[in-house]
Order: structure tokens, then C-alpha cells, then sequence
């Protein structure tokens, strides 16, 4: 039972973690080594917080760069690999592009923004995330914005069209579980993806780190999807109102996962919404989901022996108790798969498809792909089933695009998402067309 449950969990949760102040200190980084490489060594001494100072003079900075610069050259480009925080720091991880060799940087932060610690990152063979052909960015730019709600406030990006302006605008929503703001698992990143082909095709999004990210303590407890999910996604619909080259007549919401399964939810309660687009989105029950889960990853571990047969049904035995439609006896707060019962009663109380077929005058765009083997395509029948014939909506099944979005050889398991593969451009481009067909 472990075992199989653990596999569902790895499935549903990402734990790839973020800097508050992204953009600032990515920035900053650059600003360091830059002016390391002009020599002005005093200048990048003082971004050095006076503990990290009292261990390191400027003349061992010095003979630092030196001794780099001999060894790796000149530089060529710093870009961003990941973000995350320590307790009270936040952690930068720079990859280092240099003319003889390259070089990953990782520097820590303080809340004022001064480095109290500089390593160079052990060289790995790990694979990382590959940036997709169509991510033009002479076609577009990012901007750091930042969703606030009471007591809290998240940290995204505004990734926009360079040209132009009174442009579409799409606000992101993640899936399950903590998430950075592109949805990192592994070396994908597909809200990442997804932001910089529509960028580069005239649409404007926005992508935030997700609350369970940020203030995991606050999830210890009783919640629901409203504070997981809801109202961020609300606050950035509000957020996107506010950007002045937006056309505020045309604002979307793109659901992953999760985020598919909550839009049409999202959708009542932003009626002016446009149209929302729902990826890889459930349409069934999540404990449902969950199962249908277990017994295919049973299933392509081909184990029929009894023992795997008595532990699938075990696992079942443990999902089901999920399906819960009101608390009774059972206190809101008690865990049942790893979240509290309220989260559940909740969600099984939501009816995704239903929810959708009421919607008339928003558009809305279902895409799902056959190599999903966590959304299976029997969802997309449920989809296509309740809403293939109206007019407001538009549904395509991709053969070949597993649950990132991604186009593969075959099904597969979670070992697909080690391997780093890019959101597929047909799936950019059909969203982009949808969108500018208003």
C-alpha cells in the first residue's frame, strides 16, 4: 500500500522551490559578477553582507575572479537555473556560460538583499530544462508583479509582447500541489512553456508562485481550494485588469491539472472572464482519478503476482475513503490522503463538467492527450460527451502529448518527466489561433 500511495503522491506534488524577489535577484547576480569581470572589485565587495565580509576580505574576491577568470575566461551569459529559500535566505543558482568553459554560480541572500554566501555549483550530470524553439525573446518581455490577497503575497512574472499593445491576457493556474511559477517538475516547466509561446504569438500571461509554496504552514490545517487554488487565481484575473496594454475585454484563464478540473469554478466567479481553457483537466472525482492512477501504474509495472494485486487493493481500500461529500462525525481538519477532510468534502461537492455545461457566454477550450496517463483520455470523452456540440467550446484530443503537455513515443509513467521535453508547438499554436479568433 505504501508504495503505490507514495506513487501517486510523487505524481500529484513538485516541490520545486522559489526566491520572493525573483527578477531582483537573478538581476543582481549579474550585476556582481559583471562588475567582478570589469575589475571593480570594491564595488562588488560592498554586495557582500558584513558577516560573509568578516570571513572573506576583497583581496581574497580578488584572487577568486583570478584564478576563474584564467580557468573559465570571459563571460558569456549568466541565466537563472532555479530559485529557492533556506529558513530566512533565499537561494540563487546561476548557470555560467563562459569562453573557455562553463561554470554554475550559487549565492545566498539575505532579506536585504546582500550575499552571505558564494559557491560554485559540483558539475552534474543531471539533465536540465531546455528552452523551447519558439521562445522568441526578442518578441517579448517579463516584467516581476506580485498577487496579493490578505496576509499574502505571491510573486509571478507578466510575460508580454514587446510590440503592441490591447493584447489578450491569460492567467496561468498550476495543479496539484506546492508549485514555483512554472510548474517545475524535473526539467520541465510547462507553465514556462506556455507563457513564452504566447508571448511570442501577441498574448500576454501571468504566472505566480503558488500560496501552497510559499506559506506551507498555513496548510497544516482545515482548507479548501479556495485558499489553495481560488483565490490567488481570482486576484490575478484582478491583477490582469490593471495592465494597461491588456485588452481587458479579452482576459483568460488557463487551467493544468488542478487548474483545468477548478476554471469553470474560476469562471463563476469572474463572470467577466472572456473564455477559460481547461488542459489535461479532470472530469471526474480526484479520489476517482487517484485510483484509475494506481491501476495503471500497476498495470505497466506488469506484476500480477498477488501479493501487487492485495497491495493495489489495499491502496483502493485508502483512496475511497476520500470520497467524502460532508464532514458528519468527521472533523474538518482530519487528514485522509495526506489533506484534510473539508479539502475533500469540498472538492467532491464540485462538479467540474455540470459547472461548464452552464456556461454560455464564455468561450472555452479543452485539450487533452492521449499519452496522459494521469488524466486519462476517458476524461476527454466525459468532456466531449457534455459540451462537443456547443458552440462556445472547443475540444481536441492531441495523440501524442502526455500530462505535460509534451509529445512522446508512447504512455509511459512518471520517467517521462525526467527527461527534459518542451510544451508542443502545435498545442501553443492552437491555443494562440483560439484565442485571437474571439
Amino acid at each position: 500500500m505504501k508504495k503505490i500511495l507514495f506513487l501517486v503522491c510523487a505524481l500529484l506534488i513538485t516541490t520545486t522551490a522559489f526566491s520572493q524577489n525573483i527578477l531582483g535577484l537573478i538581476g543582481r547576480s549579474q550585476d556582481f559578477f559583471k562588475l567582478m569581470e570589469d575589475q571593480k572589485f570594491t564595488e562588488a565587495y560592498a554586495y557582500l553582507d558584513p558577516s560573509f565580509q568578516s570571513k572573506v576580505s576583497q583581496d581574497d574576491l580578488v584572487k577568486l575572479w583570478t584564478k576563474l577568470a584564467e580557468n573559465l575566461g570571459t563571460i558569456k551569459s549568466l541565466d537563472m537555473l532555479s530559485t529557492k529559500t533556506e529558513g530566512e535566505f533565499y537561494v540563487v543558482t546561476l548557470e555560467g556560460k563562459f569562453s573557455k568553459a562553463d561554470q554554475d554560480f550559487i549565492l545566498g541572500y539575505n532579506k536585504a538583499e546582500k550575499i552571505v554566501g558564494l559557491f560554485l555549483k559540483p558539475k552534474s550530470t543531471a539533465v536540465s530544462y531546455i528552452k523551447p524553439a519558439y521562445a522568441d525573446t526578442s518578441l517579448y518581455k517579463e516584467k516581476e508583479i506580485y498577487i496579493k490577497t490578505p496576509g499574502h503575497s505571491l510573486v509571478g512574472i507578466l510575460t508580454s509582447p514587446k510590440k503592441g499593445n490591447n493584447f489578450p491576457i491569460v492567467v496561468l493556474v498550476h495543479g496539484s500541489g506546492p508549485s514555483d511559477m512554472d510548474e517545475t517538475i524535473g526539467p520541465n516547466k510547462p507553465l514556462k512553456d506556455i507563457a513564452a509561446g504566447l508571448a511570442a504569438k501577441g498574448i500576454a500571461s501571468i504566472r505566480y508562485v503558488k500560496r501552497t509554496m510559499l506559506y506551507q504552514a498555513e496548510f497544516g490545517k482545515s482548507f479548501t481550494v479556495k485558499e489553495e487554488v481560488l483565490d490567488d487565481a481570482l486576484a490575478a484575473v484582478a491583477l490582469a485588469k490593471t495592465i494597461p496594454t491588456a485588452d481587458k475585454k479579452q482576459i483568460y484563464v488557463l487551467g493544468h491539472s488542478l487548474g483545468g478540473m477548478l476554471a469553470p469554478r474560476i469562471a463563476t466567479l469572474a463572470p467577466d472572464l472572456k473564455g477559460i481553457l481547461l488542459l489535461a483537466a479532470p472530469a471526474v472525482k480526484l479520489p476517482d482519478l487517484i485510483i484509475e492512477q494506481n491501476k495503471y501504474i500497476v498495470e505497466a509495472s506488469k506484476d500480477t503476482t498477488l501479493a501487487m494485486k492485495k497491495q493495489l487493493d489495499t491502496a483502493i481500500m485508502e483512496v475511497s475513503k476520500a470520497k467524502i461529500f460532508k464532514l458528519g462525525t468527521i472533523k474538518a481538519d482530519s487528514v485522509i490522503l495526506g489533506l484534510p477532510a473539508s479539502y475533500w468534502v469540498d472538492l467532491n461537492s464540485y462538479n467540474q463538467v455540470e459547472t461548464a455545461k452552464k456556461m454560455v457566454a464564455q468561450r472555452i477550450f479543452i485539450a487533452q492527450g492521449a499519452y496522459d496517463f494521469q488524466v486519462s483520455a476517458e476524461n476527454y470523452n466525459i468532456w466531449n460527451n457534455a459540451l462537443g456540440k456547443r458552440k462556445n467550446v472547443m475540444l481536441k484530443l492531441y495523440p501524442d502529448l502526455n500530462h505535460l503537455l509534451s509529445s512522446q513515443q508512447e504512455k509511459g509513467t512518471a520517467k517521462q518527466y525526467d527527461t527534459p521535453a518542451n510544451v508542443s508547438p502545435v498545442l501553443i499554436n492552437d491555443i494562440a489561433t483560439w484565442i485571437k479568433a474571439k
